[in-house]
């Protein structure tokens, strides 16, 4: 298995340079079966990262431009009457795709996001009381403005709960950027590649991540980051049980992509940044950066239980 993660890993590195850490966060999301959320500028390469792992998964694509005139029925997908039939017939949106990218979602309105939120968690949608069933597998990236920018309706922090991880990609190093400066156009370079692994395999992936072992010692270590951000003076919230949850499955899912079939501590820690920082709300809405300060800081002194 882990040679075939590393495959995919390797073919992504090739587009999306330097960002080999982000990307084996975002295989370790699909592999956990949650979902991810981008924040960060334009220009980054979000919808490349997008474009390319759908085409190495050979997974069905599409993606979905937020505005705020938006509707549920534009991603979802309605009921038409065919005069012919003389009956609705339901026309699937493009979330009916096995790989989904949201782009701007913080700029659709709250009702055309708790939409597609409610389609994330169930994996269906229900049209005049009739449920459809989400292709499996099933994987949503939403990218998602920084706050200050206008127009924007920021996700409150039960829908930000919804997805397994937030991660930034953030500007190219020195180097990396050369090579972008220099070389070929990504796009160009995205419309030749070629599947490195089935949706089939990719499934079975998926089914494997639950059977990696999570000791008693490592789910007390989590307990105790969670149980820790409660007890924070400086956090307005702390962490839910569906933030351990989610710890557990993407700490399994990091692992197996290292070839182990036991989770480790520093599994948990590898991934406890993406996982967490979106549902720890500061005390202050004035401090940048705070979410990660605050894993950083719950790292820091939650002691290891041998």
């Amino acid at each position: 298995m882990k040679k075939i993660i590393d495959k995919v890993v390797a073919e992504m590195n090739q587009i999306i340079l330097g960002k080999e850490l982000e990307i084996r966060l975002v295989f370790t999301c699909l592999l956990a079966r949650g979902h991810l959320l981008i924040e960060d500028i334009p220009g980054v390469g979000k919808t490349t990262l997008a474009q390319a792992l759908a085409k190495i998964l050979g997974l069905s694509y599409s993606r979905v431009q937020c505005t705020s005139d938006l509707l549920p029925a534009d991603i979802v997908g309605t009921s038409i009457f065919e005069a012919e039939a003389q009956e609705f017939r339901f026309h699937a949106g493009p979330l009916f795709d096995q790989m989904v990218l949201i782009d701007e979602l913080n700029r659709a309105t709250p009702r055309t996001q708790s939409a597609l939120l409610e389609a994330m968690e169930e994996r269906q949608v229900s049209v005049d009381g009739i449920s459809h069933p989400l292709p499996d597998p099933f994987f949503v990236i939403a990218t998602q403005n920084q706050r200050f920018h206008v127009g924007t309706f920021p996700l409150p922090e039960s829908q930000l709960d919804r997805f397994l991880m937030r991660i930034k990609l953030g500007y190219p190093d020195y180097k990396s950027e050369r090579l972008l400066l220099k070389g070929e156009n990504r796009h160009d370079m995205v419309k030749r590649l070629g599947p490195v692994i089935s949706a089939e395999t990719l499934k079975n992936l998926q089914e494997q991540v639950p059977k990696i072992h999570v000791s008693d010692a490592i789910l007390d270590y989590i307990q105790d980051i969670i149980a820790g951000s409660r007890s924070n003076p400086h956090q307005y919230l702390g962490l839910s049980p569906r933030a351990g949850i989610s710890l557990v499955k993407a700490s399994q899912a990091w692992t197996m992509s290292e070839g182990r079939d036991m989770v480790l501590p520093e599994d948990v820690q590898s991934v406890a940044g993406a996982v967490l920082e979106h549902r720890l709300e500061p005390e202050s809405s004035n401090v940048k950066s705070s979410g990660y300060q605050a894993v950083e800081q719950l790292l820091r002194t939650i002691p290891l239980n041998q």
